[in-house]
């Protein structure tokens, strides 16, 4: 065999072996290196050279996951089904562990947030879920990340996108809404009636310590009344006001 061309094999095996042997990092990368299957060394970013054959680096994304939930069936705790669907965000913290403790992270998280929105919302009422969504995106947000720490996950927010209702439901709600409207308005007109009420008996106290003011009111309401020429009003006169009169043209 012809030396040269055997020095060329071997030159072109050598930089084959050394490209394969360098590995380039970005700034959100990490890898993860095992030596003969044993754990070594967490490195990156930049560039990295390995071992073939005696090392394995698995590459490992630090920047934010958003991972949509897919919707899930939820009964509240007063039995009202509904359909809720969420976004959580997440990213890794220590690359070591989302490889060596978990498999799949994505999937396993995903998996795990779907048990976990079930979980946490089956504990709480239809109007709390309507009402204190920021509460619950709190709540099932500890709980995820209480349970992905260990895989060195970090869970930094969760949103409850939807909450869907049944036909049946959502005419149910809007009952009780209009129920509650018709009764803060008649509190409203109930309140309204008392402090009416309350004025009028203010003011029947003080014209009755005046029988002069009296009269004057009696006066303004017959040129109110008068005022409207198409109208004939038979309005009776007080009995007190013609006294005054009689007596008069009895002197």
């Amino acid at each position: 065999m012809d030396p040269g061309f055997i020095a060329a094999a071997i030159l072109v095996i050598a930089v084959m072996a050394a490209i394969s042997a360098i590995r380039i990092f970005r700034e959100y990368e990490r890898g993860v290196v095992f030596l003969l299957g044993r754990f070594q060394k967490v490195t990156g970013p930049g560039l990295v050279v390995i071992v073939p054959g005696l090392q394995k680096v698995i590459r490992v994304d630090l920047r934010t996951v958003v991972l949509e939930v897919p919707t899930q069936d939820v009964i509240s705790r007063d039995n009202v089904s509904v359909k809720v669907s969420a976004v959580i965000y997440f990213r890794i913290i220590d690359a070591k562990n989302s490889v060596i403790e978990v498999k799949d992270y994505l999937n396993a998280t995903s998996q795990l947030a779907q048990t976990t929105l079930r979980s946490v919302l089956g504990k709480h009422q239809l109007d709390d879920m309507l009402a204190e969504r920021e509460k619950l995106n709190t709540d099932i947000q500890a709980a995820l990340d209480s349970q992905t720490s260990g895989w060195g996950i970090k869970v930094s927010n969760v949103e409850i996108k939807q909450i869907d209702l049944t036909e049946s439901m959502i005419r149910a709600i809007a009952r009780q809404a209009e129920a509650e409207r018709e009764r803060r308005a008649k509190i409203i007109h109930a309140e309204g009636e008392l402090q009416a009420a309350d004025k009028l008996m203010q003011a029947a106290e003080i014209l009755s310590r005046q029988p002069q003011a009296l009269h004057l009111r009696y006066l303004e309401t017959l040129t109110v009344i008068g005022a409207d020429k198409n109208t004939t009003v038979i309005f009776p006169l007080p009995m007190d006001l013609i006294g005054h009169l009689l007596k008069k043209e009895g002197q």
